[in-house]
């Protein structure tokens, strides 16, 4: 655990695929920085899942609203949207402009600002800060106020490059869906502590 502020670079879009599967891959290992007013919140991500086109579980599967738009702009672009009556779930654009993917972010390893994540989370327990897509977004401080930015821009919320190799990638089907939930569109580190679901989920 880092005890002193990692150097970070941004990520580029064009160093993003343009290819939401290819994508979801290759976000493992990377960091998700938010930076706040009293510091800044990194995390190196995990786990991800990846809505693809004609996926009867992604939320463009009936095409593009007010709501999705987001997941229709350039790779790179966040997407926030509410589930449950009490979660945010961050995802990512995952293809050119006008075509609806994503990637959703499910767990991420805190790395930086774990006193605040653990203030919004109202938990010390580190495994638990960012493991699981609701809990990713509460321990980042995301909203729907950070729905459409461009997390390889400017943004207070953006994209950065791995700050240690990545171990073994794994591949499995996506968790908590009832459509077509038996692609093999989630991505993981293997072993990590902080990867959602049990143990025959993580190895």
């Amino acid at each position: 655990m880092a005890s002193e502020r990692l150097r970070i670079r941004r990520l580029v879009r064009d160093e993003l695929p343009v290819q939401t599967v290819k994508l979801a891959r290759f976000l493992i290992g990377k960091t998700l920085v938010h930076d706040l007013p009293r510091g800044r919140l990194v995390g190196r991500i995990v786990e991800t899942e990846a809505y693809v086109t004609g996926d009867a579980a992604a939320h463009t599967f009936r095409g593009i609203t007010k709501r999705n738009r987001p997941l229709f702009l350039d790779r790179g672009h966040a997407y926030v949207y509410f589930v449950y009556g009490n979660h945010f779930m961050l995802n990512v654009s995952g293809q050119r402009e006008g075509i609806g993917e994503g990637v959703l972010l499910r767990a991420a390893e805190p790395l930086e600002g774990i006193a605040q994540m653990e203030r919004f989370r109202g938990t010390e327990r580190l495994a638990d800060l960012a493991r699981g897509p609701g809990r990713l977004a509460e321990a980042f401080g995301v909203d729907r106020r950070l729905d459409g930015v461009d997390l390889c821009g400017d943004s207070v919320l953006w994209l950065g490059a791995g700050v240690r190799r990545v171990g073994r990638i794994g591949v499995s089907v996506r968790i908590g869906i009832s459509k077509e939930a038996d692609r093999l569109l989630r991505f993981y580190e293997r072993g990590s502590e902080f990867v959602s679901g049990g143990k025959l989920l993580r190895v």
